[in-house]
Protein backbone atom coordinates (compact mmCIF):
# COMPACT_ATOMS: atom_id res chain seq x y z
CA UNK A 1 0.00 0.00 0.00
CA UNK A 2 1.10 3.59 -1.00
CA UNK A 3 0.60 6.18 1.28
CA UNK A 4 -1.26 8.80 -1.04
CA UNK A 5 -2.84 11.54 -0.31
CA UNK A 6 -6.27 10.15 0.09
CA UNK A 7 -4.97 7.26 2.40
CA UNK A 8 -3.47 9.98 4.79
CA UNK A 9 -6.55 12.66 4.39
CA UNK A 10 -8.54 9.27 5.27
CA UNK A 11 -6.97 8.33 8.29
CA UNK A 12 -6.27 12.25 9.52
CA UNK A 13 -10.54 12.47 9.31
CA UNK A 14 -10.40 9.19 11.23
CA UNK A 15 -7.91 11.01 14.19
CA UNK A 16 -10.42 14.19 13.94
CA UNK A 17 -13.46 11.94 14.55
CA UNK A 18 -11.98 10.13 17.84
CA UNK A 19 -11.32 13.41 19.34
CA UNK A 20 -14.59 14.85 17.67
CA UNK A 21 -16.54 11.81 19.84
CA UNK A 22 -14.57 12.42 23.02
CA UNK A 23 -15.48 16.12 23.30
CA UNK A 24 -19.48 14.64 22.49
CA UNK A 25 -19.34 12.23 24.93
CA UNK A 26 -17.99 14.43 27.57
CA UNK A 27 -20.70 16.83 26.44
CA UNK A 28 -23.58 14.43 26.19
CA UNK A 29 -23.75 10.88 27.50
CA UNK A 30 -24.52 8.51 25.49
CA UNK A 31 -27.53 5.89 25.76
CA UNK A 32 -27.35 2.43 24.64
CA UNK A 33 -29.52 1.50 21.60
CA UNK A 34 -30.55 -1.05 19.25
CA UNK A 35 -30.65 -0.58 15.32
CA UNK A 36 -29.86 -2.32 12.07
CA UNK A 37 -26.72 -4.50 14.32
CA UNK A 38 -27.98 -7.29 16.24
CA UNK A 39 -26.76 -5.81 19.07
CA UNK A 40 -27.21 -3.15 21.33
CA UNK A 41 -24.40 -0.19 20.32
CA UNK A 42 -23.80 3.52 21.91
CA UNK A 43 -21.96 5.94 19.60
CA UNK A 44 -18.94 4.90 20.63
CA UNK A 45 -19.52 1.67 19.66
CA UNK A 46 -21.15 2.38 16.58
CA UNK A 47 -18.38 4.55 15.42
CA UNK A 48 -15.69 1.95 16.50
CA UNK A 49 -17.82 -0.72 13.95
CA UNK A 50 -17.55 2.21 11.18
CA UNK A 51 -14.29 2.95 11.67
CA UNK A 52 -12.96 -0.99 11.46
CA UNK A 53 -15.23 -1.23 8.50
CA UNK A 54 -14.60 1.87 6.77
CA UNK A 55 -10.89 1.14 6.76
CA UNK A 56 -10.97 -2.25 5.37
CA UNK A 57 -12.99 -1.15 2.72
CA UNK A 58 -10.60 1.58 2.17
CA UNK A 59 -7.49 -0.70 2.48
CA UNK A 60 -8.78 -3.23 0.21
CA UNK A 61 -9.59 -0.80 -2.54
CA UNK A 62 -5.90 0.48 -2.04
CA UNK A 63 -4.57 -2.81 -2.59
CA UNK A 64 -7.07 -4.55 -4.93
CA UNK A 65 -7.99 -1.75 -7.41
CA UNK A 66 -6.18 0.53 -10.09
CA UNK A 67 -8.80 2.96 -9.52
CA UNK A 68 -8.66 6.14 -7.47
CA UNK A 69 -8.12 6.03 -4.23
CA UNK A 70 -10.64 9.05 -3.58
CA UNK A 71 -13.47 6.36 -4.86
CA UNK A 72 -12.17 3.90 -1.97
CA UNK A 73 -12.34 6.91 0.59
CA UNK A 74 -16.03 7.92 -0.30
CA UNK A 75 -17.44 4.45 -0.42
CA UNK A 76 -15.30 3.93 3.15
CA UNK A 77 -17.14 7.44 4.50
CA UNK A 78 -20.25 6.17 3.39
CA UNK A 79 -20.45 3.10 5.12
CA UNK A 80 -19.00 4.39 8.25
CA UNK A 81 -22.09 7.23 8.23
CA UNK A 82 -24.98 4.28 7.55
CA UNK A 83 -23.34 2.34 10.60
CA UNK A 84 -23.23 5.60 12.75
CA UNK A 85 -26.84 6.60 11.93
CA UNK A 86 -28.42 3.36 11.75
CA UNK A 87 -26.26 0.72 13.25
Amino acid sequence: MAWTTPVAVFFSAIALMLIGMTVWELLSPTVARRGLLPLTTTRGDRLFLGLLSAAYVNLAWAGLSDLPQWYGTGGSFVLLLLIMRWG
